[in-house]
C-alpha cells in the first residue's frame, strides 16, 4: 500500500503506511493534535491507531501529554472504553492503537436520525452512568463528555477521548489560560473555577448530554460560545422534550453545584427501578444511512481532545477533583468519600511503638466510609479531619485521643494549629469560627464572623477574605479581631502560607497572587498576618503559584498559558531582587509541588515525579510511578513521600529517583468516589504517617521504605 496523505487543508507532507506493525488502511478523522486510522494487525484484527501530527511529534510538550493520554487511556481500558492494544509514545511520530469499534458516535446517530425515543434514551444513560463509574474509580476524570465522544456500539456506549491535548480547544479564557472543553456541555466550575473540576463535571455533562440525545438541541443553546457559557453559569436548563421518567435525574445532574449531582452509581441505583434500563435488546438501530468521517478522530473513531488543571483556590465549597489532566485529566485511583458521622472508630492495629513516642500502626478513627482522613501534626501528636468530624490520634500506637463534631460533609485540608490551638474547619465556609484545646478537643472560643469566602491560617492569625476584597486578621489564640482592611494591588486576595519566607523565624508571610498590569505576568504580595501591611510587592514573568519558601527565597511553579501544566519553576528572592529560572524539560501536568532545601519536588497526574534542583540550575530526575496522580511530595531530604488515591504510600530516593518501597492499596468497601484532594504524607519522629480512602491512618519507619 502507497503512503496515504492526509487532503485537508491541515495537509502533512506524508502519513506513514505502518505504526508498529499495524498496517493503517483508511483514516477514520482527524484532530488538533492527530489522524486516527482503521488498521489492521498482522493478525488481522481491527484497530483505530491515532498517529500524532508530525509538527507536533517533535515538541517535548505534546510529547509529554500524549504519553500522559496513552496512560489514561490504558487505565480506564474496559467495557465501556476502547481498550487500548498497543503504543509507542516515544516513537519517531508517537501512536497509540485501540480495539475498533463499529458504530456511529451519539452525535451522528442523533443527526441522521433525530432524537432518540424513551427506552433508547434510558438505556443510553444507564449505560453512561455505568462508564462514569468505572472511569472514575482509577481516577480518570474525562472532561469533554459530549455526543461525539460517545460511540453506540451494539452492547452500549462507549466513552472515548481521553487526552490529547490541542492548540487551539477554545476561545474562551480565564486569568490564567484558556478554557479547555465545549462550552455546551461544560459544568458550571469549568468556567467559574477551571482548576476546581472533578468527576462532577461528569456528571453534568452527562446530563447535558441526555438533553441532546432526547431532543436533539442541549440545555443551554446559543450560535454563541460565550453566550452558552453565561447561561451555563446562571440560567436553569431547558428540559422541555426530555422524557418525563428521565427529567428529574436529568435536571439533578445539572445542578449548578458539584455536591448537588448525583454519582453514577446513585445515577445506576435510581434507573434499576426503570424495568427498560437494563433490558437486552439491541442497543441502537443499525445505521440507515452511511456515517461520514467527523472532523475530529479518536480511538475507535476519532482523535482526543485535552483539558485543564485543578486550581488550589478556596471557595465556599469543597469540591471533588480531580486531579487530573488538562482534559485528559488524570485523577487517582479508586478512592472514598462520603459524610461522616458520630459512630466509634472500628480499629486499631499497632505493630510496634519506637522509643520516641513515634510508632508503626494502623487504625480506623472514623466511622465506617467515613472518608479520606486529612492529617497534620500537632503539638501533641497527629490532627485529622474526615468529612463531619476531627480527631487527635496518638502517635505511638493510633489511639484516639478525643474528637469533635463538625459541620461540612467533604474535607480538603487538615485541621490547622495556629496560636496555640486546633482550628478544625477553615475549609468548611460558614459564618463562624471555632478553636479548640490541643488536649482535650474541647471548644475554647467560637465567634461569629462577617460573611467571608476564603480562610487561611498564617502564623498566629486566621485571614478571612470577603468577596469585596476585604481581609480580615482574626487572632487565632483568642478570636479577636485584630485588622480589617484591603490589600493594594490585590482585588481579592486568597493566602497562601509558606513559613520561613520573612526571615524572621516565627513570623511568616502571607502570600497573594494576582495577573501584573501586563496581563502576562504575576503580581505577587507577601503580607504581615499580624497587621496586614505589606512586607514586599513584585511583578514577576509568568504565569505563577507559590508553592515553597526556604532562606529568605520564595519558589513559585510557572504554568502554561495554554493548558496549566507547570512548565517551569522559580525562585525569587526579595531582598535582593534575583529571580532563578529553571524550565523544564516536560511539562508537568496539574503538578502538586513541595520544597526541601534548594529541591523541588513536583508531583504530576499521570504519575510523573520530578526533582528540580535550583541551586544546579537543572532537573536532577524523573521518575513515572505508575500512579495516576499524587498528593504533594513531602521530603525528608533523603526520601520523597507521596500518597496515592488508593491509600498507597510511596517511597523515592531523593536523590537518584529510584522507587524504593511502597505500602498496600487501602480502598475501602465503596469506590464510587473520587477523593476532593490527597492528603500530604506527614512525616514525625523519624516515620511517616498518612490517610486512605478506606478510613485508615497509618504509620510507617520512614528510614526503609523498602520494608513496607
Amino acid at each position: 500500500m502507497a503512503p496515504q496523505r492526509n487532503a485537508g487543508a491541515d495537509a502533512e507532507a506524508e502519513l506513514p503506511e505502518y505504526a508498529g506493525h499495524y498496517r493503517l488502511e483508511s483514516c477514520l478523522g482527524s484532530g488538533g493534535m492527530g489522524v486516527v486510522h482503521l488498521a489492521r494487525s498482522t493478525s488481522g484484527m481491527r484497530v483505530a491507531v491515532k498517529v500524532v501530527h508530525a509538527r507536533y511529534a517533535m515538541d517535548p510538550e505534546f510529547r509529554g501529554r500524549f504519553r500522559q493520554e496513552v496512560a489514561a487511556a490504558r487505565r480506564v481500558s474496559g467495557a465501556f472504553t476502547a481498550p487500548v492494544v498497543d503504543a509507542d509514545p516515544d516513537g519517531g511520530r508517537p501512536w497509540m492503537a485501540t480495539l475498533y469499534i463499529p458504530g456511529p458516535t451519539l452525535s451522528q446517530q442523533v443527526k441522521r436520525n433525530g432524537p432518540m425515543d424513551p427506552d433508547q434514551s434510558r438505556r443510553l444513560m444507564a449505560g453512561l452512568a455505568e462508564a462514569l463509574r468505572d472511569i472514575h474509580r482509577v481516577g480518570v476524570v474525562h472532561r469533554d463528555l459530549k455526543p461525539s465522544n460517545v460511540l453506540l456500539a451494539e452492547d452500549g456506549p462507549k466513552v472515548i477521548d481521553f487526552g490529547i491535548s490541542r492548540p487551539r480547544d477554545s476561545e474562551l479564557r480565564t486569568e490564567t489560560g484558556k478554557l479547555i472543553g465545549t462550552p455546551p456541555f461544560m459544568a458550571p466550575e469549568q468556567f467559574r473555577r477551571p482548576r476546581e473540576v472533578g468527576p462532577a463535571a461528569d456528571v453534568f455533562a452527562l446530563g447535558s448530554l441526555m438533553v441532546h440525545a432526547t431532543t436533539g438541541r442541549g440545555p443551554f443553546d446559543s450560535d454563541s460560545p460565550y453566550v452558552v457559557a453565561y447561561q451555563v453559569v446562571h440560567d436553569e436548563p431547558d428540559l422541555t422534550g426530555v422524557p418525563e421518567s428521565l427529567a428529574p435525574l436529568v435536571l439533578r445532574c445539572l445542578a449548578k453545584e458539584p455536591d448537588d449531582r448525583p454519582t453514577p452509581d446513585e445515577l445506576m441505583r435510581e434507573l434499576r427501578s426503570v424495568a427498560a434500563a437494563y433490558d437486552t435488546q439491541v442497543f441502537v438501530p443499525a445505521p440507515r444511512t452511511p456515517v461520514a468521517p467527523e472532523e475530529e478522530g479518536a480511538p475507535g473513531s476519532r482523535a482526543d481532545t485535552a483539558g485543564k488543571r485543578p486550581a488550589r483556590r478556596l471557595g465556599r465549597r469543597a469540591v471533588l477533583v480531580a486531579g487530573v489532566l488538562c482534559l485528559a485529566v488524570i485523577g487517582g485511583l479508586t478512592a472514598l468519600q462520603v459524610s461522616g458521622g458520630t459512630e466509634p472508630a472500628r480499629k486499631t492495629t499497632a505493630a510496634r511503638s519506637a522509643p520516641d513516642g513515634y510508632g508503626v500502626w494502623e487504625a480506623v478513627p472514623g466511622p465506617e466510609g467515613g472518608g479520606m482522613p486529612q492529617c497534620a501534626h500537632g503539638t501533641r501528636g497527629l490532627l485529622c479531619a474526615v468529612p463531619g468530624a476531627v480527631f487527635a490520634i496518638d502517635p505511638a500506637d493510633g489511639r484516639t485521643l478525643w474528637r469533635h463534631d463538625v459541620a461540612g460533609t467533604t474535607r480538603s485540608e487538615p485541621p490547622a494549629v495556629s496560636g496555640g490551638l486546633v482550628h478544625p474547619s477553615l475549609d468548611v465556609l460558614g459564618d463562624g469560627l471555632e478553636a479548640l484545646d490541643p488536649v482535650t478537643g474541647e471548644p475554647v472560643w467560637q465567634e461569629d464572623m462577617p460573611a467571608y469566602d476564603g480562610v487561611r491560617a498564617v502564623g498566629d492569625m486566621l485571614l478571612l477574605t470577603r468577596s469585596d476584597g476585604t481581609v480580615t486578621g482574626v487572632d487565632s489564640a483568642s478570636g479577636e479581631i485584630r485588622w480589617s482592611h484591603r490589600i493594594p494591588g490585590q482585588t481579592v486576595p486568597y493566602f497562601t502560607s509558606l513559613a520561613g519566607e520573612s526571615g524572621r523565624p516565627g513570623e511568616p508571610s502571607a502570600y497573594a497572587t494576582s495577573p501584573a498590569g501586563d496581563g502576562i505576568g504575576t503580581r505577587v504580595t507577601a503580607v504581615d498576618p499580624a497587621t496586614g501591611d505589606v512586607r514586599w510587592d513584585a511583578e514577576l514573568e509568568g504565569s505563577l503559584t507559590p508553592v515553597g519558601a526556604v532562606d529568605g527565597s520564595v519558589y513559585l511553579l510557572a504554568d502554561g498559558a495554554v493548558h496549566g501544566d507547570a512548565y517551569a519553576v522559580v525562585r525569587f528572592t526579595p531582598g535582593t531582587g534575583a529571580v532563578d529560572r529553571v524550565t523544564l524539560p516536560v511539562p508537568v501536568a496539574q503538578a502538586e509541588s513541595g520544597v526541601h532545601g534548594d529541591t523541588v519536588y513536583l508531583m504530576g497526574a499521570g504519575g510523573s515525579l520530578v526533582a528540580v534542583d535550583m541551586a544546579a540550575g537543572k532537573q536532577r530526575w524523573r521518575l513515572e510511578t505508575g500512579v495516576s496522580r499524587g498528593s504533594v511530595p513531602v521530603s525528608d531530604g533523603r526520601h520523597v513521600y507521596v500518597t496515592a488515591p488508593d491509600g498507597r504510600l510511596l517511597g523515592v530516593d531523593a536523590r537518584e529517583g529510584r522507587l524504593l518501597g511502597q505500602t498496600r492499596p487501602r480502598l475501602g468497601a465503596e469506590s464510587d468516589r473520587v477523593p476532593a484532594s490527597l492528603p500530604a504524607p506527614v512525616l514525625a519522629g523519624g516515620h511517616v504517617y498518612a490517610g486512605a480512602p478506606d478510613g485508615t491512618v497509618f504509620g510507617v519507619a520512614g528510614r526503609d521504605p523498602a520494608g513496607w
